[in-house]
């Protein structure tokens, strides 16, 4: 190959996420104990399995942590979760579809993301900002089983597909616009946010009124239908199956005091945890160049994307700040106005050393999420452990505290609750009450070995089960 078809194929955005999707394969079929967020990721393997095993209904998603309820709850859209079930009918289950699922869709928003860029600015300037992206936050939790990049890419293809209605006027691309917007706005509502930037093109004189009412009317009964899944069918759910599960946010006078109190920490999703340090860097020279050079395009963008956030980040408070991956609909914006000032930089070899650092950078600061977290590898034989000693039916309680993961990988229903709780007699014979079976103590990995005053059926180096209904002999 010569050397002008290497530099040819190293121009190419194509190349970059191709070659980082092969890389980010590693591991792909990890089960879900990543060191970060493998609680997150268990919710919506839950559901997966359960429209596999109970029902494919998915207007009626249903988690493992419901004690004896039914685990019917209000949720996003499982969007994912459903996807996962259908590789399930084909391949059988696994736990890892999600993850294969939301890299792919992730790697084809980046590219979608490039093009979008490449409309209003120079190549450069997208090319710069689609590797920012790519090394940002976005670099790990494209591969988790997580709604977030997943739906905000489908965002990204409706957006583009409204920029091509409005230059064609073509119906494809507005059917193809309602299409995704909608998959997005349910699999997350905050992607959603960036319909804000499509004002601009919007109100252009050139798109004709009529046009202009038609996608107009058109969004809004898509995103109304989206939001009455939100604000009609999740208060529905949790109110029937009585399970709330699902964060619909705070008061954003609530969410306002909380982040002042703690804006240290909020400012750290930014500087930090969104970008890492040195696309941070070229984030802040970005803005400086922006103003300076009077770019309107870039004013516009940054200013109607944080006034569009700043509801999100109002209604999570705590939330946002707590969460890593409450960050993520804002990145690409973060993105564009470091591979703006990336661009800006005078010196052709100096602009690319600062690509590679910032791919190095955020390689080494993501490669934990290729790491399973060690002292969670034992939770993987906790089915085998429960089946010798009790039925798939049994209504199970794991000391793991707030975390979900080992009641998932026992393939049990029933509650998780701290040492403290579990050592409360009259905690644990209101569970019995309502029909706890056996109760799983984790020695290691949430706390100290319990010792209870049941039926020990079952003890080895990791766990110790009991029979809750019996007495010791």
């Amino acid at each position: 190959m010569s050397n002008q078809k290497i530099f040819a194929y190293l121009k190419d955005i194509r190349f970059w996420i191709f070659l980082f999707f092969i890389a980010r394969l590693y591991g792909i079929w990890f089960p879900p104990i990543d060191i970060s967020h493998n609680w997150r990721q268990t919710t919506v393997t839950m559901v997966a399995r359960n429209f596999l095993e109970i029902d494919p209904n998915p207007f009626y998603p249903r988690l493992d942590i419901s004690g004896e309820l039914t685990g019917i709850t209000g949720m996003e859209f499982p969007l994912l979760n459903y996807l996962c079930y259908l590789l399930s009918l084909i391949f059988g289950y696994q736990h890892w579809y999600g993850r294969l699922i939301v890299l792919a869709v992730s790697s084809f928003g980046l590219f979608y993301f490039y093009k979008l860029l490449k409309s209003y600015f120079e190549e450069k300037v997208a090319f710069n900002a689609s590797i920012v992206l790519l090394f940002s936050i976005w670099f790990t939790y494209s591969r988790k089983i997580m709604p977030d990049t997943f739906s905000l890419s489908l965002i990204l293809f409706a957006l583009w597909h409204a920029l091509n209605y409005f230059k064609s006027l073509k119906s494809k691309h507005l059917l193809l616009y309602l299409l995704f917007l909608a998959l997005g706005t349910l699999s997350k509502m905050p992607s959603a946010y960036l319909l804000i930037l499509l004002i601009q093109p919007f109100l252009d004189r050139s798109l004709a009124p009529k046009n202009k009412v038609i996608f107009a009317a058109s969004s809004i009964i898509t995103l109304s239908v989206c939001l009455s899944w939100y604000y009609i069918w999740v208060p529905y759910l949790n109110e029937t199956y009585k399970l709330k599960h699902f964060f619909m946010g705070k008061s954003m006078r609530i969410g306002a005091a909380e982040l002042w109190q703690h804006m240290d920490q909020a400012l750290n999703k930014f500087y930090e945890v969104a970008l890492k340090f040195i696309a941070f860097a070229f984030f802040v020279f970005g803005l400086f160049k922006a103003v300076s050079n009077k770019n309107k395009h870039i004013a516009y963008i940054l200013s109607l994307g944080f006034l569009g956030f700043l509801p999100i980040m109002l209604k999570g408070g705590f939330t946002f700040y707590h969460h890593s991956y409450y960050i993520i609909p804002f990145v690409p914006i973060m993105a564009l106005v470091s591979g703006y000032g990336i661009a800006e930089i005078k010196n052709k070899i100096f602009a690319k050393v600062v690509l590679v650092c910032i791919g190095i950078e955020g390689t080494l600061n993501h490669i934990d999420d290729f790491v399973l977290r060690e002292n969670y590898k034992p939770i993987l034989t906790l089915e085998a452990a429960m089946d010798k000693v009790s039925k798939r039916d049994e209504l199970t309680l794991i000391n793991s505290g707030a975390y979900p993961t080992p009641l998932y990988f026992a393939h049990r229903k029933g509650w998780v609750a701290f040492n403290g709780q579990i050592q409360n007699p009259l905690f644990v014979d209101s569970l019995v009450q309502l029909g706890l079976k056996r109760i799983v103590v984790m020695k290691h990995v949430f706390g100290d070995d319990l010792l209870l005053p049941y039926k020990e059926v079952y003890n080895d180096s990791v766990f110790r089960i009991y029979n809750c209904t019996l007495k010791p002999e």
